[in-house]
C-alpha cells in the first residue's frame, strides 16, 4: 500500500528551467551595459536578471512573475545614493578635522545611522519584493509595520553585540520569525517555526567541524542549514499547516560543490552564468511543498502595489540579500 500510496502523491515540486547558455546573453549584456554606463544601468540590468529567474521557475506548470520596473528601482537608487552622499560627507567632514574626539564620534555616528537604517531597508525590501511577485495572477504581499520590526532589529543587534555574537542565531531566527508571519499569498498565511538553539548548534558544529575536516563538513552543513529553514517554514490553508521539504542527499551537494568550483576555476569565472543556473537548478529540484496544498483554491485578495524600491536598493548597497 505504501508503494501505491506514493504514486497519488500530491506533494507540490518545484521546476527551474532556465538555461545556462540563454542566462549567460543576459548576463553578460548587463555588466557590458552597466560598465559602459559608469553604473546608471545596473537598475534594469537588475530587474531584467530577476524577472529570468522568476519566469523560469514554475509550479505545476505555471511560472512566478516579477513586475518590478528598471525605473523603480532607478528611483530607489537614486533616493539611497541621496542619503549615502550625505553620510559619506559628513564622515570626510569628521574625519578630516583635527580634532580626534570628534572624527571618533563622526565615525561612531556615521556607522550607527546605517545600522538604525537596515530595519526601515528590510521592511521596505520586502514589501517591495512580494508586492512585485504573483504566481497565477495572484499577488504576494506582507503586512509587517516598520516601526515594530525596527525595535525588534534593534534590540535583536543590542543583545547580539552584549552576547558577543552568541545571540545572533536567535535574532536571525526572530527576524524571519516576524517577517514570515506577516507574508500572504492571496489567502494562504506563511509562518516560520523554527527555534534558535537548533540554528546555534548548526552553526557551532559547523565552528569546530569545518576545521577539524579541513572543510569537508561543509557538504553536511549546507544539508542541514537548508533542512532545517525548508522544514521549519510553514504555509497555513484553511487552518491546516502544510510544510516544506529539503531531499537532497550529501552526494548531491558535493555534486554542485565540486563542478561549480571547477567550473569557476578553469574558466577564470567566464562559467558564473552556468554556476548560477546550476545552483537555481539544484535548489529548486529539491525543495518540495508537503501533500495537503490546494493550489486551485487559493484566492486573490487586494494587495498593496508597493513601488518604492529604496529598501531593496540599500540591501543591494550593503551587500545584504532577503532572508
Amino acid at each position: 500500500m505504501e508503494g501505491f500510496s506514493g504514486l497519488f502523491s500530491d506533494k507540490k515540486q518545484f521546476n527551474y528551467f532556465g538555461k545556462g547558455s540563454e542566462f549567460a546573453l543576459i548576463f553578460f549584456k548587463n555588466i557590458f551595459l552597466t560598465i559602459i554606463t559608469l553604473g546608471i544601468y545596473y537598475p534594469w540590468a537588475k530587474v531584467e536578471l530577476l524577472q529570468y529567474h522568476y519566469k523560469s521557475t514554475e509550479i505545476e506548470k505555471n511560472s512566478f512573475v516579477f513586475h518590478g520596473t528598471g525605473k523603480e528601482v532607478f528611483t530607489g537608487f537614486l533616493k539611497v545614493y541621496a542619503v549615502i552622499f550625505l553620510f559619506y560627507a559628513f564622515l570626510f567632514y569628521g574625519t578630516f578635522t583635527d580634532n580626534p574626539k570628534f572624527t571618533g564620534i563622526t565615525v561612531a555616528v556615521f556607522y550607527l545611522l546605517l545600522i538604525l537604517l537596515i530595519p526601515f531597508a528590510i521592511h521596505g525590501a520586502v514589501k517591495y519584493r512580494s508586492s512585485k511577485s504573483s504566481w497565477k495572477g495572484i499577488h504576494f504581499s506582507y503586512l509587517g509595520d516598520k516601526m515594530e520590526l525596527f525595535w525588534k532589529c534593534i534590540i535583536g543587534t543590542l543583545l547580539t553585540i552584549l552576547t558577543l555574537g552568541i545571540y545572533g542565531a536567535w535574532f536571525s531566527v526572530d527576524l524571519r520569525k516576524y517577517i514570515f508571519s506577516h507574508l500572504r499569498f492571496g489567502n494562504l498565511s506563511f509562518d516560520f517555526e523554527g527555534k534558535g538553539d537548533t540554528l546555534f548548534w548548526i552553526n557551532l558544529k559547523f565552528f569546530f567541524l569545518f576545521y577539524l575536516t579541513l572543510g569537508i563538513y561543509t557538504i553536511w552543513y549546507i544539508k542541514e542549514l537548508y533542512s532545517y529553514y525548508a522544514e521549519n517554514t510553514k504555509i497555513t490553508q484553511n487552518g491546516r499547516n502544510i510544510g516544506f521539504n529539503f531531499t537532497a542527499k550529501a552526494g548531491d551537494i558535493f555534486e554542485l560543490l565540486v563542478v561549480n568550483f571547477l567550473l569557476a576555476v578553469l574558466t577564470l569565472g567566464l562559467a558564473t552564468p552556468w554556476i548560477i543556473v546550476r545552483t537555481q537548478t539544484f535548489i529548486f529540484r529539491f525543495i518540495e511543498i508537503e501533500e495537503g496544498l490546494n493550489t486551485d483554491s487559493i484566492q486573490k485578495i487586494n494587495y498593496d502595489n508597493y513601488s518604492d524600491a529604496s529598501g531593496d536598493s540599500f540591501l543591494d548597497f550593503l551587500e545584504l540579500d532577503l532572508l
